[in-house]
């Protein structure tokens, strides 16, 4: 697999647009700080570390919906393994004015961009979500 970020939003596509409550990826740091971050700001119920069918360590994501549609609308990668995208401090851009979030490896580790922009420091912008 190249590009684990971009196959994890996009079981998390996916899932939300069969209606499912949970789905499943592999397990890995990076993907869990991911998680975190759109737990933390309310996009997904939460994940939780379980085994695969063949015993590899996976994450179990809770998907949120409210009144039957899905609290992610968008969910879009924006550094990909051919084309990375960094950005100072100053260059972060503002998801739907501010609406939706930008999630930014820096550093100081993966963080949304407002808290980016509080810290100072830029970084790979991983994604977009709204």
């Amino acid at each position: 697999m190249n590009d684990p970020i971009g196959d994890m939003l996009t079981r998390i596509r996916n899932a939300q647009m069969r209606g499912k409550s949970t789905t499943m990826t592999p397990a890995s740091k990076l993907r869990a700080r991911v998680l975190a971050v759109m737990a933390d700001e309310g996009y997904i119920r939460g994940f939780e570390e379980t085994k695969d069918e063949r015993g590899h360590p996976a994450f179990e994501i809770s998907l949120k919906y409210f009144d039957g549609t899905p609290v992610i609308r968008e969910l879009k990668r924006v550094s990909k393994p051919g084309r990375r995208v960094y950005l100072g401090v100053d260059d972060i851009p503002q998801v739907r004015q501010g609406l939706g979030v930008s999630i930014v490896s820096t550093s100081k580790g993966v963080m949304t961009d407002a808290s980016a922009r509080s810290q100072n420091v830029g970084g790979e912008v991983l994604c977009t979500v709204f």
